[in-house]
């Protein structure tokens, strides 16, 4: 497998096919490649698929359904994607990288998650930040650092717990607001006793 080679149109396709599986958690069909990659013909899509399942890039299952092969060419697909490990849920206490904490790894862009920061995967929970298209359940990708912008959802650690809110600074005062339709949530006033474990920088959901 390290000897394969792809064409730039089979590199584009590998490209597209893991973009569409990170933000849908499916295989795009025929069709919806066709329209991802912006072609005119689902038989030029068509001709890719064949393509990179006669080069072991994909494989298709008993069932007729098209995956990716377990033992593609790493090299390549490495080059277009980084691995980021799923650590929970927030609220859900500090991320935790340990090697037992991690409930699984997803490739993941490296135009969603450019190098060289760090990032982290949470599961959402609950809607107190529904109104920034932040959903129970969505897959959230974080960049890890311990700065913030007025304005950017972060997660933020109090007391040991984690919780996702809009980070804005005053001059006296750290506050934290919901950005929920559900009126109940409101905002928390902190001065330094917490501790911004990351920002969002996309909601994923599908997966």
């Amino acid at each position: 497998m390290n000897n394969i080679v792809l064409t730039d149109k089979e590199k584009e396709a590998l490209r597209s096919i893991r973009n569409f599986l990170m933000h849908n958690g499916r295989m795009p069909s025929v069709r919806e490649l066709m329209n991802y990659m912006g072609y005119k013909y689902p038989r030029s899509v068509s001709l890719l698929f064949v393509q990179l399942t006669k080069k072991g890039i994909l494989k298709r299952k008993l069932d007729g359904k098209v995956i990716l092969a377990n033992d593609n060419d790493k090299k390549e697909v490495n080059a277009q994607t980084v691995d980021i490990p799923l650590l929970g849920s927030a609220p859900c206490g500090t991320p935790n990288f340990a090697e037992e904490n991690i409930e699984a790894v997803y490739p993941v862009s490296v135009r969603l998650a450019p190098p060289p920061y760090k990032y982290f995967l949470l599961r959402a929970k609950g809607d107190s930040m529904n109104a920034k298209s932040i959903n129970d359940g969505d897959l959230l990708l974080i960049r890890q650092q311990q700065t913030a912008k007025n304005g950017d959802s972060v997660v933020a650690l109090i007391d040991g717990e984690s919780t996702i809110k809009e980070f804005h600074k005053t001059d006296n005062a750290i506050v934290l607001k919901p950005r929920s339709k559900n009126d109940k949530f409101k905002a928390i006033i902190l001065t330094n006793d917490f501790q911004v474990q990351g920002v969002v920088v996309t909601a994923i959901r599908g997966l």
